[in-house]
């Protein structure tokens, strides 16, 4: 019986993507004006999201390390000059990423749907943003626990001690959990540790990983749950 929902964050409940693609963009128009491959920049910058976050999670580098490693490449790949001071470069995107923070539409009805279960957000950001983007959207209440390996031990998804320990957050045994996300480590990442999931395909082109239902908006949540 499943007694408690584990939310992924960006992109299942916070639109990330708009946010992360205008603010690199007015990030990019303000330290090169008229850069000519301006519209190539939200996917480069895509691109470079996660190998660097990897680094940060293996421990191979500080998370502020982490964010100056992909100015620099993706001032590299644009051929553009490396800012002075890459820390308050950082924060001039980071501001803008703020300011483009929103919950999808679908976000806080679904939310308030499964209230009588324990829910909690499991993501592999950073702890202090991933508890302020909470808070931004209006949800840090009906949530509560934001969880990320920050948290649980150093284990970011798709290890399994992430999901164990987010489970145990919760009060929960994995196998009382469901897992809702957009991306394969929130689909089949947790399945070896007894804990069910499901993808959350909103842009409703990709299959589901056999064996795992599909939903394309969060609106049919709580029915699946039921």
């Amino acid at each position: 019986m499943i007694k408690g929902i584990l939310f992924d964050l960006d992109g299942t409940l916070l639109d990330h993507r708009a946010a992360a693609d205008a603010a690199i963009t007015g990030w990019l128009s303000a330290h090169s004006p008229g850069h000519p491959r301006l519209a190539d920049v939200p996917g480069l910058w895509a691109g470079l999201e996660g190998p660097y976050l990897a680094m940060w999670q293996a421990g191979e580098c500080s998370l502020q390390e982490q964010r100056r490693h992909r100015l620099r490449a993706l001032c590299r790949e644009l051929l553009v000059d490396e800012p002075g001071d890459l820390d308050a470069a950082y924060a001039d995107f980071a501001e803008r990423y703020r300011q483009g923070w929103a919950a999808y539409p679908d976000a806080a009805e679904a939310v308030a749907a499964l209230s009588g279960l324990a829910l909690g957000v499991l993501t592999n950001g950073g702890q202090r943003m991933q508890e302020a983007k909470v808070h931004a959207i209006g949800l840090s209440g009906p949530l509560g626990t934001v969880l990320t390996g920050e948290v649980l031990g150093g284990f970011f998804k798709p290890s399994p001690a992430a999901y164990t320990g987010a489970a145990a957050a919760l009060g929960l045994a994995p196998e009382e959990v469901l897992l809702v996300g957009d991306v394969d480590k929130d689909v089949t990442g947790p399945a070896p540790t007894g804990m069910r999931s499901v993808w959350l395909d909103r842009l409703g082109v990709e299959p589901a990983p056999p064996g795992f239902p599909r939903i394309t908006t969060l609106t049919d949540l709580p029915g699946l749950v039921r």
